[in-house]
């Protein structure tokens, strides 16, 4: 299942999401909003994502991939549009798999495919540093 949404990720909420019947592994990672500095003395105090059409699509897209490349019996992708603070969670990218490599090594894949999406636009909100 794949998922873009304007509303607070819930860990709580996710879980259920995700097939795990014959599953002995489940991975869940969240991106969260990172408080950080840059050259000129300026934080981060949140970031704004904006979605073009084709991100579903190509998050289906990623999803398969890894169902194609490992052993999986789900994968559960979310992604949040809008404007979000420090500490609040971007994403999620979960795999459910007979066995924890499968399971880990998917999910990694898909943390790192969901970064360099094409369909999606990240501006960074910067306050002054005293």
């Amino acid at each position: 299942m794949v998922l873009i949404t304007t509303y607070p990720i819930n860990p709580a909420d996710s879980y259920p999401l995700l097939s795990s019947i014959s599953s002995g592994s489940i991975v869940l990672h969240y991106a969260v909003v990172k408080n950080q500095g840059d050259a000129i003395g300026k934080t981060t105090n949140g970031i704004n994502y904006r979605f073009s059409g084709e991100a579903t699509e190509e998050m289906n897209g990623i999803a398969t991939e890894l169902k194609e490349q490992w052993q999986l019996e789900d994968v559960l992708m979310i992604r949040r549009e809008g404007s979000l603070a420090v500490g609040e969670i971007i994403s999620l990218v979960a795999a459910s798999a007979p066995a924890s490599e499968d399971a880990f090594q998917a999910c990694q894949q898909g943390i790192s495919r969901m970064k360099k999406m094409k369909t999606v636009t990240k501006g960074v909100r910067l306050d002054d540093n005293g």
